[in-house]
Formats: C-alpha cells, structure tokens, sequence
C-alpha cells in the first residue's frame, strides 16, 4: 500500500523526448535551458522549464588537514570546502519560457515513489523528515511502504559503529538486486515500480565511505551528507543525465533552520526537533565531528515556530536532538557582551573555545517550556561537560521539563577517560551525579559505556563495573569498541583489546547493570506516575495500555474506564495521547506497572496553578 502525502496519482505508461537545446548569449551571460517535451495517452504536449543549475563536476572530500595541537579539523578546511561549490544563481522571470497551463494537474506524472530506510540514531530519523519534506517540495509526493514499488531508494545510514555498517551493504545488495534485474523483477512480479529504481545513500556512512559506495559495481546512484539534502532533487536529475550525484559539504551554519519537517509517523502523539547539529569535542574514539562537522545551532525563533505547529497537530511529547544538544549556543547576530565565559560542569574541561556565547541550552528550556505548558520535553544527547548550574534548577523548576538525563560515561577509569579525551575524570562525573540528584532528587540517570577501548586492562574494566554499580542506572547503551577511521584513536593508538575479550567485558557489564537498574524500578513502587498513553502493550492489545513516566519508564496498565477530570464527563478509557496518573504496583528490570486513576492534565497534575499562586503572595 502507498500512502500519499498529500495526493495520489494514477500512472500512465507513457514516453519521455529530453532535447536539450544550445546556449545563447543574453546580456554577455550564458543560461543554459532546459526543455522536457513529454507526450502521453491521449497524446497532449507540454513544455516545462526546469531551474536553472550549473554542472559542476563530482569532486571528492579529501581528509581534513587537522589542528597539529588538538587533532581538530581547522576552520579553514569547512571553509575551503564550501567555497568549492558555490551555489549558481537563479534566472529571472524573463529569463525562461513560458509554461503552456493547459494540462490539468491529474494528467501531470509524479516524479517517482520513495521508499526510505534509516539506521542509527534519532537525530538520523528528523533527518529522513527533513529530506522528505525537500523531495515533497520539488514535486516527490509518493512515499511506499516496500522497496519493491519504489523508483527512488533512500537509506540513511549511521557510521558510528561497524556492525551498523554491516547492515547497511546487506541491504543496498538487495538494492542491487532490484536496480540490476528489474525487468525480470517485474515480469516475475518481484518488484513493482515503473522503472528501474534510483539509489541513494544518505548519512554519516555517506560522508564516511563516499568513495567505496560509489565505486561498488554502480549498486548506489547517489551519495549524500548530512548537510547537502537540499542538494538531492539536483543530484537525482544528474543520474538522468547518466552522471553520479554526490554532495558530502559539511555546512559552518545551520543547514535546514527553515524547513517544516514531513512527519514519518502520522498521528503520533511525540516528534524529534533538531536544534543543533554537529560536534567540537573530538572525543579520540568518534567519528561524529568528521562526518557531521563543527556545531552550529538553530535560532530559538525557528525552534519555537516549529514546537508551535508540532502542539496544533497534537504532540504531546518532543525530544530536542542534538549530537552535543546541551551545547545549544544560538549566538545570532546580535552584539555579545565581551568578557562572558561558557559556563561547564564544575571539574570538567573542553579542547574547543567558544568565542561567542549566546543563548545557551537552559535559555532554550526556559521559552520552551513557558510557551507550551501541555507539553513534555526531553533531549539527547548531552555531553556530561555542558551541565552548568542554571540547566539543573530549570529542569527542577519546570514540571513539563522531564526529570530524565542522559550522561554519558564511556567508561569509569580517569586514565581510559583521558585516553577517550573525554575532558573529565571518574570524580568529576561522580561529584556531578551528586549535584545533580541533590538538585533533582528523583531524576533517571541513563548512560553510555564502551567496552575493550584500546589499551583497556582488566582493572580498568572493573573500575567500568564499579562505576555503574555506584550511580545506578536507569538504563545503558553499552557497545563493544569498533575502530573507525579518520578518529584520534585510528591514527594513534592501536585497537589491541581482543575481540573474544572484548565480549566477554560487554557481557559482564551487561550483568552488572542489569543488576543495579532493578533498584531504580523498584524504587517506583507505590508512587503515583503521571504516564502519557503511547498506545496498546503489544503483548496484550485487548487489556492492557502503555505508555512513558516523566522519568522515561515504561508503565502498563489495565485498559478500563477511569474519572476522566479534564472534561468532567464521567470515566472512560484513557485514548493515545491522554495523561493518566497511574499508582505503581510492582515492577520489573524494564518495565513498571500500575493502576490507572484518572485522566488529567500535566498542570494539575504538578498542582502548576496553585504554586504559582502562592509565589506570588
């Protein structure tokens, strides 16, 4: 089934004549255009002009010439890169034909049904959104749920970690597979689309492994960066011309601050919203800074416009993404006042400098969270660095800011965090840990870990071990360690940490986790949870509900009517998108589970009115 954005159009099989004509000279400039003649049952012609665009010859990015000092791309790489494409300037009105308006618009072909698949992280998901909403721009309207029925094949791809990588070759050999013998494809009804379908790699992995896609016996048409989705409609008719379409520029500014993102989940009650991109802290084992480049940040206004119109469509939720969000420095133009420093975490270091601090991440919270009462907010991901003072009491002081932070370890030997340039030692994060749980009391500590680091020694990994049984976790992401290339670590340390040990580390991590994060459930029990409704459990659709705690637990529940005290109409069962005290009864490693009171709204709930009330007196 295909499920339209906005329309669907019945396709014709028809013939395409592309006659592409001379240039002329028009004022001593050249403008080269281009004409599609298009004929189709019943046989009607049209002329249609397309924007003009200047071919530029593929060129590849070479490895950055690093910092001698901090092994830090230099400024004037990103700069060099984005003066070598400049973009060509748009004709005028009296600078094309006229369109011939005659045809109506049911008879116009749709330019190709996507189909997209994206790995990785969320940051990778509002990504998939935003090219959606550029290829629905430039007249892309189709989206299908198979690659089977598809003409154009997006994939986004995460290059974090090497088994990510993995799947994505396994399935741009399927790709393959459809592109290279789609006639017999169709004729067996394997496949479904009208013409062969286009590739495109999209990514970290793109900007990555630009050279190895491209070349791997012609399975992907085009490569795309993160910062270049603009560039696609463009790059798509470069395959037409039977040219390879690649644009891997990394962007010094805020690539896509205008663009409305197309939601890929429809009706959803919660929605990613990037305000910041890439990252400076060039930790030695992350690729990130390379194939995202330096951090450049959003304006608070286009934050607040977009959060505006994600309220109006009902989301309840929304999770500000960043790769280093809590680094958000919305600097404008305005004048900044000399002197002020960046504020970090007490005990904590950066090798990056920020020359021009303007609204910070807490400012961002602040507005957010004033102008949409209703609304819950989180964010991921932070960098343990960025936590100063002001953070931590507006999280504690706003009730739709939710109690739930992300702080990555790595790892909880200062000597593994020094080789890792984590800027910080195994004190420091532990003196911040109590900060902030004496902050905010009941807040949910989530993590990352690394395991088999290079150099790694048994009592580094305990001092791992020891870590998470002293902080206790909500939950943990814990990765064996996978060189990448381009990294400080690849170019100096070795990745000499056995794989067989390597392993046999994550496993006892895992073990010691799964033992300190039953304290933190069973911490619940008896508290009243204010749970917002993502839908059925799954595991029994009829009776029980789900949905997410302020803290980020899961909570189920029992699906039967309750006092509904929001539109005093009685009970009834709670829908997606209600807020529902729960009272939790008992819990397990992953989940809590409750009764269901009421359905409310955050304001009472947090009895928001009434304190207001009484700070004022």
């Amino acid at each position: 089934m295909a499920a339209s954005l906005s329309s669907i159009f019945t396709i014709h099989p028809h013939c395409a004549l592309r006659i592409k004509l001379n240039t002329h000279s028009f004022n001593h400039t050249h403008k080269l255009i281009q004409h599609f003649f298009i004929t189709s049952p019943p046989k009607r012609c049209r002329f249609i002009t397309t924007p003009f665009a200047l071919k530029f010859s593929s060129s590849f990015s070479k490895t950055p010439k690093f910092n001698d000092e901090n092994n830090v791309p230099s400024l004037h790489h990103f700069i060099s890169q984005a003066q070598a494409q400049a973009t060509p300037p748009a004709l005028t009105a009296s600078d094309t034909l006229p369109h011939i308006d005659d045809v109506a618009s049911s008879e116009v072909l749709p330019r190709g049904r996507i189909y997209q698949e994206t790995y990785g992280c969320q940051m990778n998901v509002n990504d998939m959104e935003i090219v959606l909403s550029v290829m629905k721009t430039a007249g892309y309207e189709e989206i299908v749920n198979e690659p089977e029925s598809a003409e154009i094949i997006f994939i986004n791809t995460c290059a974090i970690r090497d088994n990510a990588e993995q799947r994505v070759w396994q399935r741009l050999n399927y790709f393959w597979f459809l592109k290279r013998h789609w006639k017999s494809n169709v004729a067996t009804g394997r496949s479904h689309s009208f013409r062969p379908p286009k590739v495109v790699v999209l990514g970290c992995m793109a900007e990555r492994l630009k050279d190895k896609i491209l070349d791997s016996d012609k399975m992907v048409d085009v490569v795309c960066g993160p910062d270049a989705y603009r560039d696609l409609p463009r790059l798509l008719e470069e395959v037409d011309n039977g040219q390879k379409g690649i644009n891997t520029l990394l962007s010094l500014e805020e690539t896509y601050a205008d663009i409305s993102p197309v939601r890929i989940s429809k009706n959803s009650i919660s929605a990613f919203v990037s305000v910041m991109r890439g990252c400076n802290n060039m930790c030695s084992f992350c690729i990130v800074p390379f194939t995202r480049g330096r951090e450049r940040s959003r304006p608070v206004e286009s934050i607040v416009k977009e959060v505006a119109e994600l309220e109006k469509e009902g989301v309840k939720e929304v999770t500000l993404l960043g790769q280093n969000v809590n680094s958000y420095n919305d600097a404008g133009d305005e004048e900044v006042e000399p002197g002020v420093d960046w504020k970090l975490s007490d005990g904590f270091s950066s090798k990056c400098k920020v020359k021009k601090v303007g609204l910070r991440f807490a400012d961002l919270l602040d507005r957010l969270s004033l102008e949409f009462p209703e609304m819950r907010f989180r964010y991921t991901s932070p960098h343990p660095k960025d936590f100063p003072d002001e953070l931590l009491y507006i999280m504690r002081d706003r009730h739709n800011i939710c109690k739930n932070i992300h702080l990555p370890a790595q790892s909880g030997n200062s000597n593994m965090l020094e080789r890792m340039r984590r800027g910080y030692t195994r004190e420091a994060y532990l003196e911040l840990v109590d900060k902030i749980r004496s902050i905010i009391p009941d807040v949910g500590l989530t993590s990352d870990f690394i395991c088999g680091f290079c150099d790694e020694t048994e009592e580094e990994h305990e001092d791992t071990l020891s870590l998470v049984r002293a902080v206790g976790y909500d939950m943990a992401y814990m990765f064996a360690y996978s060189m990448r290339e381009k990294t400080h670590a690849h170019r100096n340390y070795l990745d000499n940490v056995p794989e067989e040990i390597k392993q046999r580390r994550l496993t006892e991590l895992i073990e010691v986790f799964r033992e300190s994060t039953g304290q933190c459930f069973d911490s619940q029990i008896g508290s009243t949870q204010l749970v917002l409704v993502e839908g059925p459990n799954k595991r029994a659709p009829e009776t029980e509900l789900i949905g997410k705690s302020d803290r980020g637990h899961r909570v189920i529940f029992t699906n039967m009517p309750v006092p509904d005290w929001v539109d005093s109409d009685g009970d009834r069962i709670p829908r997606v998108g209600d807020y529902v005290e729960v009272r939790i009864l008992k819990s397990s490693r992953a989940s809590l589970f409750g009764a269901a009171l009421a359905i409310t709204t955050m304001s009472s709930f947090y009895n928001v009115g009434q304190n207001e009330a009484v700070a004022s007196l």
